[in-house]
């Protein structure tokens, strides 16, 4: 029987197992949501289609799945394209469908259309404009395959309105070939061997641990590997959760806005062992003085990753998983208890706090962070936006399993914690879900609170609020001599009575003499709350 090639792609994504998906209708996809009535394919409203690509990110995120976001031409399909961007700076899989002006009229200057495979090209994994209805099922097995194998990305699917009304005999392919595209998932023996034999040989070794473990599901593995070799572990943003917070050989996040134990560790080894992570300048900007000092081993499934930002003595091409389990059954009982020691003295130095509990003029968000992991279990997810409240909560929080800790890291979008959000309580029900924002970057996407409504998400809320762009402050008070400019929230909306409109409770608070309690009240059930937190101005990023 022939079928449309709207209702082929209905199809396809129940062959692919999808049960979610989020998206935002408009005229050149609408033969797509016809089709979606009286699917098994549950269909999320989000009320921006950017908040759609966010909320896919966030659902892949936590469940280990593709997300599927979907969108119209023109417009529809543009505002994919900062959740696109972010989701291939950060490896996550998710598949795209946009809709797309009429074929005889690509090119024509149409009523919306926009060249999105072509506007999107420098940032997903693969793209394909759909040209034949006859191709529709190809073209969706092999996307998901492509989002899901080797370093996961996103996938973008252009299809035409005609081609979504046009007829065609539908059958599933079994099985796919795409020829030049094979992952290496087995890293080369001879190259395994030379890590153990390096490892071994160290007297200072650090473990780099990026999302590329959380994505190959290494974590057992990376902390068996650290605890049979006495090796500190520290973590890029993308990395945190691959090796509990708590953890006796953690050293907290790398980077510019890191532990200042896990920077000074890395730039005192005399191995660096970087797995799945490409080496951003935020988290490495040294790179070049920390590979003259140190023999780097570089870990990725992702050979064009090795060796691009920094020089490396033994590169490994393969699954970190696979690896790193290659690598225990070489690997003897090693260690410097010197190296440790010289470690936990810095962290016990460096690990202070810096806020009075009984403070009642202001929230210190740092005090909120810490408290936070002591009310939720190690099941809770939090997703952050971008800016202060990002770093504040990554390195305060204790993150305790990975998947359980969402942010935004390659591409720093703000707006981003909301919509992942909603996404990663779709994903995982049973679980706590907290988004952390700050004033500035939880108006970038607070119409996704409509999104929460109307698929009745229990999901928590913190604002940190300073009435400014905290971290573009903190900028502008250490590079431009303390000129602001543009930087001030001076008429932000009161956030209690915003979310009160859609019909969820929430507070303010403005000491740290209230955190408990309010803790207490927001966790109670599992009904959205908002918890706001009166910062103040001047309080550091670090």
């Amino acid at each position: 029987m022939k079928i449309t090639g709207a209702q082929a792609i209905i199809k396809s994504l129940e062959q692919e197992n999808v049960k979610i998906i989020f998206g935002y209708p408009g005229a050149a996809i609408s033969p797509f949501y016809d089709a979606l009535l009286g699917s098994s394919v549950k269909h999320v409203l989000t009320r921006h289609e950017q908040g759609a690509a966010h909320a896919a990110s966030g659902y892949a995120r936590v469940t280990g799945k593709t997300g599927v976001c979907v969108a119209t031409s023109g417009p529809g399909a543009t505002n994919l394209i900062t959740g696109i961007a972010t989701a291939h700076m950060d490896s996550i899989p998710i598949v795209a469908f946009t809709g797309q002006v009429s074929t005889q009229l690509i090119g024509s200057d149409a009523f919306q259309e926009a060249d999105i495979t072509g506007a999107t090209a420098p940032f997903c994994k693969h793209s394909y404009l759909v040209k034949k209805a006859g191709d529709l099922p190809r073209i969706i097995k092999e996307a998901f395959h492509i989002a899901s194998t080797g370093r996961p990305g996103p996938v973008v699917i252009d299809v035409p309105v005609d081609i979504q009304n046009k007829l065609l005999d539908f059958k599933y392919p079994e099985s796919i070939d795409i020829k030049g595209y094979k992952p290496t998932y087995k890293g080369h023996s001879i190259q395994i061997k030379k890590v153990a034999e390096a490892i071994l040989s160290s007297k200072s070794p650090v473990i780099c641990a990026g999302g590329g473990i959380i994505n190959a599901g290494a974590s057992e593995a990376l902390a068996k590997l650290a605890e049979k070799c006495r090796i500190p572990v520290t973590t890029t943003l993308m990395g945190i959760g691959a090796i509990p917070s708590s953890h006796e050989l953690f050293y907290g996040m790398l980077g510019t806005h890191g532990s200042y134990t896990a920077n000074n560790a890395v730039q005192n080894a005399d191995l660096l062992i970087i797995i799945g992570a490409r080496v951003g300048d935020r988290a490495m900007g040294t790179a070049g003085k920390i590979a003259q000092k140190s023999k780097i081993v570089h870990i990725d499934i992702d050979p064009a990753e090795i060796g691009k930002n920094i020089d490396v003595a033994i590169p490994v091409v393969g699954d970190a998983k696979l690896i790193l389990e290659d690598l225990l059954k070489l690997i003897e009982d090693s260690g410097n208890k010197a190296w440790i020691e010289t470690l936990k003295k810095q962290r016990q130095q460096y690990s202070g706090n810096t806020w009075d509990e009984k403070d009642t003029e202001y929230v210190n968000p740092k005090y909120v962070m810490s408290q936070l992991s002591k009310y939720i279990d190690e099941e809770a997810i939090v997703t952050t936006e971008v800016g202060q409240n990002q770093i504040w909560a990554a390195n305060n929080l204790n993150v305790r399993s990975p998947r359980t800790f969402i942010s935004s890291g390659g591409l720093g979008t703000m707006g981003y914690g909301l919509p992942a959000a909603a996404g990663a309580k779709l994903g995982k029900p049973d679980s706590t879900v907290i988004a952390i924002a700050g004033d500035g970057s939880f108006q970038m996407s607070m119409q996704e609170l409509g999104t929460m409504k109307q698929e009745s998400l229990g999901v928590k809320i913190i604002i940190f609020n300073n009435s400014l762009l905290g971290m573009v402050y903190d900028l502008q008070k250490t590079k431009h001599a303390g000129r602001y400019s543009q930087v001030f929230l001076e008429h932000n909306p009161d956030f209690v009575a915003l979310v009160g409109a859609y019909g969820f409770r929430g507070e303010r608070i403005t000491g740290n003499n209230e955190v408990h309690a309010a803790f207490k009240r927001m966790l109670a059930d599992d009904e959205p709350y908002l918890l706001e937190c009166i910062v103040r101005p001047d309080e550091p990023t670090l």
